[in-house]
């Protein structure tokens, strides 16, 4: 019995040490977590959000309103439904075939789609669906995952990571490398170009109300990017904040120079304290899908003007729609998205904090 004990445990730690895996991880230091205190202390503000929807909407990670007042979600069957604006009705509006995450409405009422198996698409009134873009400068879309469009028809979307794809993000949060790009699709040449590449996990997009910049959320950075399209600058990025106390997910303009940034979940003590050790993360990868760092339930909103400072800061630890994915600002809601919850939660908007 010894011996076969040795044996087994020989042979598990050899699985654990080089067994070959998908990942190839990099080191790389994360910032000391900020901790929920400052700008950021603790409060129960979203505990009390409304759950619209309950188990009819399974994974609505993003939101978006017509000119009707209807709204509008992805769903994981590669649905996107219409939700009517009394708050009585869920009927399809169109089937992508995919998973439709980031949408937004262009100048002649399509809605265009990022769509993480799909790519890029645009959805007519009818609900017809055309693909614009699965590539960009020969490299194809791995994870489409939001999208903004600006005054000039210019579309501004992620592809969060050309190399992993959908439902595996967790890989390339284990990897730890830049496989995410900020991309411009031009409807003129119906072409796709890369404006950022190497980001870790490409995530949310939005274009700031003067058309100057467009933010883009570096996931497992902790940070938002700002990538200038005017000005002196023009065509270069830089920090818009940075050592979130969260994994930033999308973020929308209100227009009113309100930026509202969704928060996944807080930090993770471990995936912060693996980082700098690639080879412990091999290890780590190898082990149960269960021994993986977890995302803990916890709703997190943040509201920031229009030079990154904080605003806004809405917590909600019951964790009562969760995790958050998206945040828009319609009219005197803001409306919660979320990718893994089976509904879409509504709060009014708070008045300034700060």
């Amino acid at each position: 019995m010894f011996w076969v004990l040795l044996v087994l445990l020989v042979v598990i730690a050899a699985y654990l040490l080089f067994w070959p895996v998908s990942i190839d991880p990099v080191a790389w230091t994360a910032p000391v977590a900020p901790g929920l205190k400052g700008v950021y202390e603790p409060n129960t503000f979203l505990d009390c959000v409304e759950r619209h929807y309950s188990g009819q909407l399974p994974g609505p990670e993003d939101i978006t309103m017509d000119a009707q007042g209807r709204l509008y979600t992805g769903v994981v069957d590669g649905r996107i439904l219409r939700l009517s604006a009394e708050g009585d009705s869920v009927e399809t509006f169109a089937a992508t075939g995919g998973r439709p995450l980031g949408m937004a409405w262009d100048a002649h009422g399509n809605l265009i789609v990022a769509d993480a198996l799909k790519g890029l698409l645009s959805v007519d009134p009818q609900g017809t669906v055309s693909v614009l873009a699965t590539e960009a400068e020969g490299l194809p879309f791995g994870f489409t995952d939001d999208v903004d469009v600006a005054q000039d028809g210019t579309i501004y979307f992620t592809d969060a990571s050309w190399k992993f794809h959908p439902p595996n993000y967790m890989a390339d949060l284990m990897e730890g490398r830049g496989n995410g790009r900020l991309l411009a699709y031009d409807p003129k040449t119906k072409t796709a170009r890369t404006l950022v590449r190497d980001l870790h996990f490409a995530n949310g997009v939005s274009i700031s109300p003067d058309q100057s910049f467009v933010l883009v959320n570096e996931t497992w950075k902790y940070r938002v990017l700002r990538y200038w399209l005017t000005g002196g600058g023009q065509g270069e990025w830089d920090v818009f904040i940075d050592n979130l106390p969260g994994f930033p997910d999308n973020i929308a303009s209100n227009g009113a120079g309100m930026f509202w940034l969704a928060l996944f979940t807080v930090r993770n003590p471990v995936a912060d304290a693996l980082a700098p050790h690639p080879f412990l993360r091999k290890v780590a990868w190898r082990s149960p899908q269960f021994m993986l760092p977890k995302a803990k339930p916890f709703s997190f909103v943040l509201g920031l003007n229009a030079a990154g400072d904080v605003v806004h800061n809405l917590q909600g630890p019951a964790g009562r729609l969760s995790p958050v994915t998206s945040v828009n600002e319609f009219g005197d809601y803001l409306y919660l998205g979320s990718v893994e919850d089976n509904a879409i939660g509504r709060v009014r908007v708070p008045a300034a904090q700060r």
